[in-house]
């Protein structure tokens, strides 16, 4: 049996693998456990392998590429299309196969052990961040069951717990429970604070992260986060980067009619709030004769909404970030940053 190419749809136990010969005909068809499939791989010739970009696939493409395969990583959003009435996982696999014979399809490339090691402290800081909030809304919420409440602001809750304990008419037990999501809170404070310090040693011994918080608007977390995720030869140009994060307008154009929405919201989400929140603090601190604002900007405010403004700072950094992990030059300023982009995407 002669392979030209396998999808392969994976899962935590029981793996689908659909191959194909040279002239594109069904040749396999089987369900394999997660315990079986090295044996089988191992035994194969080299062969194209293709997975989806998700979960264990980056595991797994390092280890069918250590047996001499070439592996193909598609995004998800790129497998959807070919797969047929009636989802499951052979179709599943059929349609990763399918995808993966367009010769233009995009592809992820393999990460490396050590780099996803290294991006997990971020994932943990913002899950973290999250349950705080989720506690913090939850004392808020139920202390104003009873009448009690606070400024809009997490530094607040410390005084909100107070007026909480010498309320009388709050039960004794509400402000035994109240006062234990407090302390919840108290000791994510205490963990976050030693993840950012984790974040920081790590920002700091990585050179493309130090570089690009250069860059008004990114700090140590979105350096790194941006350092640790993107691979910039992977994108054509700057605008194709800003595209893939979902910061430009969608487009339901026909007839040769143009029309243009809101911003798609494709790609990467954690990188797009990073930077959106990045263009945000620049905006707010935006004035005439400002290190971080730009007659560009200060122009764009004036005619702009200032969420709409955010948005466009937000692709226009991602621009520029592209420019520099590309071409490894340091950020110069607006002017330069800008014609250094419009080089590395005429070069690319």
């Amino acid at each position: 049996m002669k392979l030209k190419r396998i999808g392969l749809d994976t899962s935590k136990a029981v793996f689908t693998l659909h191959g194909v010969d040279h002239d594109e005909k069904a040749v396999l068809r089987r369900n394999m456990r997660r315990a079986e499939m090295e044996a089988f791989f191992a035994k194969l010739p080299p062969t194209l392998v293709a997975l989806e970009a998700c979960g264990g696939s980056h595991h797994w493409g390092r280890r069918l590429a250590d047996m001499g395969h070439t592996v193909q990583l598609i995004p998800p959003q790129y497998v959807k299309p070919f797969v047929r009435r009636g989802k499951n996982d052979r179709n599943d696999a059929e349609a990763i196969s399918e995808a993966a014979a367009r010769p233009d399809m995009p592809s992820v490339p393999v990460k490396l052990a050590e780099q996803q090691a290294q991006a997990i402290v971020l994932s943990a800081r913002e899950l973290l961040v999250r349950q705080r909030t989720q506690l913090v809304n939850a004392v808020r919420g139920h202390a104003a069951e009873f009448g009690v409440i606070a400024a809009r602001n997490i530094s607040q809750l410390p005084a909100l717990l107070e007026a909480v304990a010498a309320e009388e008419a709050v039960p004794e037990a509400a402000k035994q429970m109240l006062a234990f999501l407090g302390a919840q809170v108290v000791q994510l404070e205490g963990q976050i604070a030693e993840l950012e310090r984790r974040i920081k040693q790590q920002h700091k011994v990585n050179p493309v992260s130090q570089m690009l918080t250069e860059i008004p608007g990114i700090g140590p977390i979105s350096a790194l986060s941006l350092a640790l995720t993107i691979d910039p030869g992977q994108f054509q140009s700057g605008r194709h980067f800003a595209a893939w994060l979902g910061l430009v307008p969608k487009e339901h154009s026909t007839g040769g009619r143009q029309r243009l929405g809101g911003i798609s919201r494709a790609g990467n989400e954690r990188l797009r709030q990073l930077l959106v929140l990045g263009a945000t603090t620049v905006i707010r601190f935006a004035k005439p004769g400002s290190k971080s604002a730009s007659a560009w900007l200060l122009a764009l405010l004036e005619r702009k909404p200032r969420k709409l403004a955010a948005v466009a700072l937000a692709n226009k950094m991602a621009r520029i970030v592209w420019a520099m992990m590309a071409t490894g030059e340091a950020y110069r300023g607006s002017k330069k940053v800008a014609m250094l982009a419009a080089e590395a995407a005429a070069a690319a």
